[in-house]
């Protein structure tokens, strides 16, 4: 039985510092990030709107959505407090976002293009992008010391 409880503290230690990994932490936000986006996306598909602007709708929800995450549980000790440069963080974010999209949109495009199955290229695009926007955030949007908050 002990070496059952060694084992459980074990798996505890570990998810305790994996919880202490910025990327971790930025993966987790990601992903509640992408589900808003899609569940944006197909309730206002289920509710008659044409695919176009859901996909912008969704995409801009899970942008904010993204913003909220990673303020509060990734980056939370660089986000400036509030004025000016509470402001550029955001912006710098959003132009982060937008480079992301880019990313995945050359990606896939390019992979379709080739004759490479679109699904694939979309894998690596989420890959590609998600590697780009974590690297601009960490070192551009929230670089520097922690700021009160």
């Amino acid at each position: 039985m002990r070496c059952c409880s060694l084992a459980g503290a074990q798996v505890v230690e570990i998810i305790t510092r994996l919880r202490d990994f910025r990327l971790v932490r930025y993966l987790f936000a990601s992903a509640g990030a992408l589900a808003v986006d899609m569940g944006t996306f197909l309730a206002l598909l289920a509710l008659g709107m044409m695919s176009a602007p859901a996909a912008a709708a969704g995409y801009s929800m899970g942008i904010l959505a993204h913003w909220l995450l990673s303020s509060r549980t990734v980056f939370q000790d660089s986000v400036a407090r509030r004025g000016a440069e509470r402001t550029r963080q955001k912006a710098l974010f959003v132009i982060s976002a937008l480079l992301g999209l880019g990313l995945t949109t050359l990606v896939v495009g390019l992979g379709d293009w080739s004759g490479l199955d679109p699904r694939l290229a979309k894998l690596a695009a989420i890959v590609l992008s998600f590697a780009l926007t974590y690297l601009l955030r960490k070192s551009v949007v929230f670089r520097g010391k922690a700021t009160d908050q």
